[in-house]
């Protein structure tokens, strides 16, 4: 069986993220995440126990460590690990598009 990252992807901006369960095994989880113009609630750090790989396939977002100055803008092919504990935040995705990301969260 096949399936296809690019199926059922949202034609109009959704009031939550959307996310997939790909794959799950022992120490690792692959799952597809589309945005549709979300971004992390202002104050909001996510802060993660794992490591996490991650994908931008589609659209363009924002991705802020709260040891940056600055965002990091992702485009169609931009990828980045993040630390287990680095805390992070989505400052912005494309609100006319779908955004699609592939992410892969590992035991340290």
């Amino acid at each position: 069986m096949t399936d296809n990252l690019f199926a059922d992807l949202p034609a109009s901006p959704l009031p939550d993220e959307l996310f997939s369960e790909l794959l799950k095994r022992p120490g690792v989880r692959i799952e597809r995440i589309v945005s549709t113009g979300q971004a992390s609630p202002p104050g909001f750090w996510y802060d993660q126990p794992e490591g996490e790989w991650v994908l931008l396939l589609q659209g363009e977002a924002g991705i802020r460590f709260e040891d940056a100055p600055e965002p990091l803008a992702l485009t169609p092919g931009d990828f980045l690990e993040i630390a287990p504990h680095r805390r992070h935040r989505v400052e912005w995705t494309h609100p006319g598009q779908a955004t699609v990301w592939l992410a892969i969260h590992f035991a340290p």
